[in-house]
């Protein structure tokens, strides 16, 4: 699996229409989603700058990016497009964020089990 982030925004005045509109996504549009790798997307939103910061957790890049060529994905993109600064394809305008740090616990280990899994004392 490989953890992605990237950088979006929406204009300042369109930030409930963008809420709405995600609240819910189109299910075919899920599910199209779920059927490429992805197993976790979130977008936040900064309301002072209105950027979004979107994270994903997919199964390979390839994947990802032929979600693209999908029809539900393009008329996603022309639904959207009004609310935020798009590309000529109608792809929303985004920039790939680098992963610096990460933690994750290892399978089994819940809070105050330590890293061998175990009680800590």
């Amino acid at each position: 699996m490989r953890r992605m982030a990237f950088r979006m925004s929406v204009h300042g005045d369109r930030h409930q229409d963008y809420a709405k509109r995600h609240n819910p996504i189109w299910p075919e549009l899920e599910d199209t989603l779920l059927a490429h790798g992805v197993r976790s997307y979130s977008i936040y939103l900064d309301p002072e700058t209105s950027d979004l910061f979107a994270y994903a957790e997919i199964e390979s890049e390839e994947r990802w990016q032929a979600i693209a060529s999908t029809d539900v994905c393009r008329r996603w993109w022309r639904h959207m497009r009004e609310l935020m600064p798009s590309n000529p394809d109608n792809s929303p305008v985004s920039r790939d964020l680098r992963e610096l740090f990460h933690i994750e616990s290892p399978p089994g280990d819940g809070p105050g089990e330590g890293r061998s899994g175990g009680a800590t004392s």
